[in-house]
């Protein structure tokens, strides 16, 4: 395993640089002082490893693993990891990045952390996809731990992926460690709610964030952009409250109804084929024309930078809730500013995934498991309280909610900072 400690340039890399560029507003609303600005904006840790692994076949192959572990002043590092080819330093740097405002924003005891492998799981047995992780896992076992660095589920990765992973850590250490990962399955230290809590903190948002404005659920249209875990769960919460579901979408193509899709329906359809194509509940249009629908909510829950400045303009929505990470440029967030279009940024909006993770990594420490309802009422109490305090952040300074977002992250990771102070 090689250890790479650098400073990451923003004029080098993309979607670093789109983050960079939201903490930057938020710092300079909080004046923050040069030498803080410098530690906030470099990753504590990136670490690139090979990973060499025998296929079924016989033949080896090798893939990249990567894992950044960005800052610790609030606890371990926290975060997912993904099985992806596409998957490169710029991107988990990025995520991790964000993962660090994002437990903050929700006042979680952690820091930010992403993780990722170069390889596409649709072309992998289950037995080449268990080998595959082992390996990742034991290339990391210095490095992460539940004091040190706590992994879960992302793009492509399953609670299987971390049952593997569990095992492994726990056999190079010699003692079980459920507390080493989060998204596991219930039988072996898993949380009760994980599964929906992206989707479930999505809505909760979105729903007050509704009455905030005066738009009644019974009132509400609603289009969501990605039918995986978030999309679908969140989509099928705001029907239970009683929003209309005008639009659903994932790689297949977008679904439009203005008279509502019924959700159930739509999800039986994807769990059987695989995806939504060929659902007979909409009319079949594009993404780009999902997001161009009209809708009083919009909920990008799929990839990252769906919304440029061209595509940000077109939105007829009044709300924007980024269930995915990074769908917005900087760009397009002053488009959607000047259109009086309101955003809930997605380190508020899709942080009810790590706050469960947060509940899980809490059960497994104590040995105690929490009953679902018990589950949800947290979540919402964590979710609500910090976004109320966001919205009279907002308030106060005149600021959209993603900037109070960035404002009382980075207020609470500088101060414990300051309170640690630099090692040197």
């Amino acid at each position: 395993m090689t250890t790479a400690l650098r400073e990451t340039s923003v004029r080098d890399v993309s979607v670093f640089g789109d983050a960079i560029a939201y903490f930057n507003e938020a710092a300079d609303l909080l004046e923050l002082d040069a030498g803080m600005r410098r530690i906030l904006t470099h990753p504590s840790r990136q670490i690139i490893f090979s990973i060499p692994f025998q296929r079924d076949s016989g033949e080896f192959e090798v893939y990249t693993g990567y894992r950044v572990q960005y800052n610790f002043a609030r606890g371990p590092a926290k975060g997912g990891i993904r099985y992806h080819p596409g998957v490169t330093l710029d991107e988990v740097t990025a995520l991790a990045f964000w993962m660090t405002w994002k437990c903050a924003v929700v006042d979680l005891p952690f820091g930010g952390g992403k993780g990722g492998v170069t390889c596409d799981p649709a072309t992998l047995s289950s037995n080449e996809l268990e080998r595959i992780t082992r390996r990742y896992a034991a290339e990391l076992v210095e490095v992460v731990g539940p004091d040190k660095d706590v992994p879960a589920p992302d793009v492509n990765t399953t609670p299987q992926i971390m049952a593997w992973f569990m095992d492994t850590y726990s056999m190079h250490t010699r003692q079980n460690t459920p507390g080493v990962v989060t998204g596991k399955p219930l039988e072996i230290g898993g949380s009760r709610g994980r599964v929906e809590a992206t989707g479930r903190g999505v809505t909760i948002c979105a729903l007050d964030e509704m009455d905030e404005m005066g738009l009644r659920p019974d009132k509400a249209t609603i289009a969501i952009q990605g039918f995986g875990n978030v999309g679908k769960y969140s989509a099928k919460l705001f029907e239970e409250r009683g929003c209309k579901i005008v639009g659903i979408s994932d790689v297949t193509g977008a679904y439009y109804n203005e008279n509502g899709i019924y959700v159930s329906g739509a999800m039986e359809h994807a769990a059987k084929f695989g995806t939504l194509e060929g659902f007979k509940g909409g009319e079949k249009i594009t993404n780009a024309e999902l997001l161009a629908s009209p809708c009083d909510v919009l909920v990008p829950a799929a990839l990252e930078k769906v919304f440029t400045p061209e595509s940000a303009a077109k939105v007829q929505a009044k709300l924007l809730v980024e269930a995915a990470n990074g769908p917005t440029t900087p760009e397009a967030d002053r488009v959607l500013r000047e259109h009086g279009i309101v955003v809930i940024p997605d380190i508020m909006a899709n942080a009810g995934g790590v706050t469960v993770s947060y509940f899980e990594w809490a059960q497994d420490r104590m040995g105690f498991f929490w009953k679902e309802s018990e589950v949800n009422e947290r979540l919402e109490d964590f979710l609500l309280t910090n976004l109320h305090q966001i919205r009279s952040i907002a308030n106060a300074r005149h600021a959209t909610l993603r900037t109070a977002a960035y404002t009382l992250a980075i207020d609470r990771v500088v101060k414990a900072s300051k309170l640690r102070g630099i090692y040197a």
